[in-house]
């Protein structure tokens, strides 16, 4: 199977055709804002990080920058310095220059302040978008697209209609020898074995017990009861009664092929195939993460009702329960509560998002694209 798509040339495709402006440091998010606000064509990006990143953490939102700012979906990006931050765009500009992935700078201090950075930026963020615009979609094989599973607001159906389902796109899509990433590791708590048994070989298989350990040594070790948020109030209010019966249900939406590689927040896996992406359960920097390591789109499942998009990435959300769905139409794309109404089953329900995920990597707009949802937010390890 093919999708119409962009390939760059960096090597990768991408399902939108964006121009980004993005701050290098949180000082700078609003000149973004109103750089890209200017132009259209463009999406921006507003985070809190840039400064004050040390060690492990400020690898992982360095990995985290480069692989949205390399991101398939993104024709150019412009970087929108304050001048002063720990990470300052040539931090970024040599891997973007090595990536071949089309780029350029302007700064507050060096700039003009807030009005000469933003006269700067709108003149050369047009200039992107003019050059986008004359890219054109052409063929490309299924096997290189790279979808992102996560649920978020979950229920009582979680587990039972929209994950699994969810799971069986996911093993179409891997049969095409494309590339499903599945994340949220504090949600595989108590599943360690089922997964494992999964694995590829023996390394990948120590990888997941090493990274659900560490998680669970890291929730420990704040001398908090995780369950204050694992399972969070609202999914506690959904029927959800442990961290294990959340877990099970989570970890469904990986479908059942095997487990090819374990990767960190943000990092690009290098197999195809099923892979674990060791990341936080809070949903818009899960997504976030996500985005960094390559997905060209997510599906979303909610029985709470999350209704997040991202900046550069279409969306596809698949509520769990049919009251929910009818609540929040305008947000979801496609009811798995169907599955327990008697109307469908998880075979159709999962074909129908398989379908969806190739209709909108053609380019069909997502609900939430539509509503301008455009959350964004990167996972700190540790800030100073």
């Amino acid at each position: 199977m093919e999708f119409q798509g962009y390939r760059r040339k960096t090597g990768k495709v991408g399902v939108r055709n964006h121009v980004l402006v993005f701050p290098t440091i949180v000082c700078a998010s609003e000149v973004a804002r109103m750089i890209s606000e200017q132009v259209p064509g463009s999406v921006y990006a507003i985070h809190g990080g840039g400064c004050g990143h040390v060690g492990e953490d400020k690898e992982q939102v360095i990995r985290t920058m480069l692989g949205i700012c390399s991101h398939g979906n993104v024709a150019s990006v412009l970087l929108v310095s304050n001048g002063c931050e720990v990470i300052l765009p040539e931090v970024l500009t040599p891997d973007l220059e090595r990536m071949g992935q089309p780029y350029a700078v302007v700064s507050v201090q060096e700039d003009g302040g807030t009005p000469g950075c933003v006269e700067k930026g709108v003149k050369i963020a047009r200039k992107m978008v003019e050059d986008a615009s004359k890219l054109k979609k052409e063929s490309i094989p299924l096997s290189e697209l790279i979808l992102g599973c996560e649920c978020g607001g979950s229920d009582a159906f979680s587990g039972l209609t929209a994950n699994p389902s969810l799971g069986i796109a996911a093993d179409k899509l891997i049969a095409e020898s494309g590339t499903a990433i599945f994340s949220e590791t504090t949600e595989m708590l108590g599943c360690e074995k089922v997964l494992a048994r999964r694995a590829v070989d023996d390394g990948v298989a120590k990888d997941i017990y090493r990274v659900i350990a560490d998680a669970e040594t890291t929730a420990m070790s704040g001398g908090v009861d995780i369950r204050g948020t694992q399972p969070s109030p609202g999914n506690i209010k959904g029927g959800l009664s442990s961290i294990e019966e959340k877990s099970l249900g989570c970890i469904r939406k990986g479908g059942s092929s095997t487990i090819m590689q374990v990767v960190k927040y943000g990092e690009h896996p290098v197999r195809k195939g099923l892979i674990i992406m060791d990341a936080t359960a809070a949903d818009v920097m899960n997504d976030t993460g996500l985005l960094a390591a390559g997905c060209h789109l997510i599906v979303f499942t909610t029985g709470r009702g999350t209704p997040v998009g991202a900046n550069m990435a279409p969306v596809i959300k698949v509520s769990t329960n049919s009251v929910l769905y009818n609540k929040m139409k305008p947000n979801i794309d496609i009811n798995a509560g169907v599955i327990v109404d008697g109307e469908g089953t998880l075979e159709t329900v999962g074909q129908e998002i398989f379908d969806k995920i190739v209709a909108v990597a053609n380019g069909e707009v997502t609900k939430a694209e539509a509503l301008g949802h455009r959350e964004f937010d990167i996972h700190f390890r540790m800030i100073i």
